[in-house]
């Protein structure tokens, strides 16, 4: 089956976070400057055990290198955000 833009056949995570909030303000992050972006462990990341899961960030492979920019630049400047503005969506039903 042939890749298409909407469904890339080959995609790379380009970071890792401890939960679905934080990774959701990535992927809005990511949207925003044009990289459709999705997250991958959102199940095994709220779990307490000895090894918690962690939230991947899924990007298809040639966005990487302009996400792991658009990435950098977000925690250069997260400091400078307003929370109370960032709109995440809402949740997903499990």
């Amino acid at each position: 089956m042939a890749s298409s833009p909407e469904h890339p056949e080959h995609v790379v995570a380009v970071t890792s976070l401890p939960n679905e909030l934080e990774a959701g303000v990535v992927v809005a992050a990511l949207e925003e400057a044009g990289i459709k972006a999705t997250m991958s462990g959102t199940y095994t990341a709220g779990f307490r055990a000895e090894a918690p899961g962690q939230v991947q960030i899924l990007v298809a492979a040639e966005d990487e290198a302009k996400a792991r920019e658009v990435i950098r630049l977000g925690e250069e400047n997260k400091e400078d955000i307003d929370w109370s503005q960032v709109d995440v969506g809402e949740p997903e039903d499990e």
